[in-house]
């Protein structure tokens, strides 16, 4: 490995050399909605994290079952084992024990299990089209979308009895130590909630989902790291093209505008630094033909994080160690 260099030079090789053994845990890559940005083959980006030493990658599916997706990569694709998740999405009913059942009994069965992405209440009731170029929440101007949407989308309750299937579910994800628990794309009160009810049920793998963990303060952060849960961040926090990413929904006036990034890298990476390296799980969140290869963005972040003083223990830490643990490679 080329010697580490606080100042001169840590950039140039590092970066690709830090790449071999690397995870990402976040991949958007396979089939996806026409309105969107077209995602990338999950077949080539297996090849192309293969090919540039990486230990595995983990798919998200929006839409579906990624683990699915895993198993025709892992048909294809010699010599390099992938996996994938589940999001709890309103397309499979949102908090529906069957589906969950079904994606951990998929081909080699899913390592993660997600509340979901844009289909929770909180991102549902925030996302937003413009209207005389301002953002306004779809609930407040497209009609029905309150009771069609919000009424189906996936919320957690903070506080009294637990539903059925949120207990249903709960229970079988701490039946599977291989799997871990996903947040998703819910509130602060939520993530807290979530993490309470989980370790309860004797979960004891769970990861906040980066755009939960920005709604939660540095000291919630901190508690909950020291219980346990790693927090996730992703390259696409901070370095994106400033235009919408994933329309979750088909219909043309239902396409998210408010998915804009601006220059976040300096608080992204102080956010990490105030709750410690060690309990993080770094991933891209990448995928989409937008942005980078999967593979870049990994390359890309890790650049990032040398030239800023990380160093190249806590760089393995977030990008190595702590996602094997989340994906059992190493059980």
């Amino acid at each position: 490995m080329a010697t580490y260099e606080p100042f001169y030079n840590r950039t140039m090789e590092l970066p690709e050399e830090l790449l071999v053994g690397a995870i990402d845990s976040h991949v958007h890559a396979g089939p996806v909605l026409r309105s969107n940005p077209g995602h990338f083959d999950p077949i080539q980006v297996a090849e192309m994290a293969r090919d540039a030493g990486m230990r595995t990658i983990l798919y998200y599916d929006v839409f579906g079952w990624a683990s699915g997706t895993a198993v025709m990569g892992n048909r294809f694709v010699k010599d390099f084992r992938t996996f994938g998740g589940f999001l709890m999405n309103s397309s499979h009913d949102g908090m529906n024990p069957r589906a969950v059942r079904t994606a951990l009994n998929l081909g080699d069965g899913c390592r993660m299990i997600s509340f979901g992405s844009h289909c929770t209440y909180h991102s549902a009731s925030t996302e937003s089209t413009f209207i005389d170029g301002k953002l306004v929440p779809f609930k407040d101007v497209i009609p029905g979308f309150a009771e069609k949407e919000l009424s189906r989308a996936v919320r957690i309750p903070l506080e009294g009895p637990v539903p059925d299937a949120l207990k249903e579910i709960l229970d079988m994800v701490a039946e599977r130590p291989e799997v871990y628990l996903n947040t998703g794309h819910v509130s602060g009160p939520e993530v807290l909630r979530i993490v309470e009810l989980a370790q309860a049920a004797g979960i004891r793998k769970i990861l906040v989902a980066h755009p939960a963990r920005r709604l939660l303060t540095v000291e919630e952060q901190k508690s909950l790291a020291a219980k346990g849960v790693f927090l996730e961040a992703c390259a696409v926090d901070y370095g994106a093209p400033s235009m919408p990413h994933t329309h979750y929904y088909v219909e043309r006036e239902l396409m998210d505008m408010g998915s804009l990034v601006h220059g976040r890298a300096m608080s992204w990476m102080q956010g990490i630094r105030d709750v410690g390296p060690d309990n993080f799980v770094l991933a891209t969140d990448y995928g989409v033909r937008v942005l980078p290869s999967p593979i870049e963005g990994m390359r890309m972040m890790i650049s990032m994080l040398l030239y800023f003083g990380f160093s190249v223990e806590e760089i393995q830490t977030m990008t190595s160690i702590n996602p094997a643990r989340l994906i059992g490679l190493d059980e």
